[in-house]
């Protein structure tokens, strides 16, 4: 088996101390293991949607807006301001 070194702040060592020994598990099995399921979980996930995709079935699904709220800039006046 190879050997990294990684440095971790210190709460997360203890941490990992700590769930080491909740889980029976030495902290470098720990350390793998979360390796893995965040290798794993990375290469299964799916490519970056876009806000339309994640949320298209609400688009339009609101009535009595103005027609114009998204290109009219006049209906941003006061927008932000203190």
């Amino acid at each position: 088996m190879n050997t990294l070194t990684v440095k971790i702040p210190p709460g997360l060592g203890q941490e990992l101390a700590q769930v080491s020994e909740q889980e029976h598990l030495t902290k470098s099995e720990l350390v793998r293991r979360a390796l893995v399921a965040y290798i794993r979980q990375r290469n299964q996930s799916s490519p970056i949607v876009s806000a339309l995709d994640q949320a298209g079935d609400l688009v339009g699904c609101f009535s009595g807006g103005p027609a114009d709220l998204a290109s009219n800039p006049g209906h941003l006046d006061g927008f932000g301001s203190v």
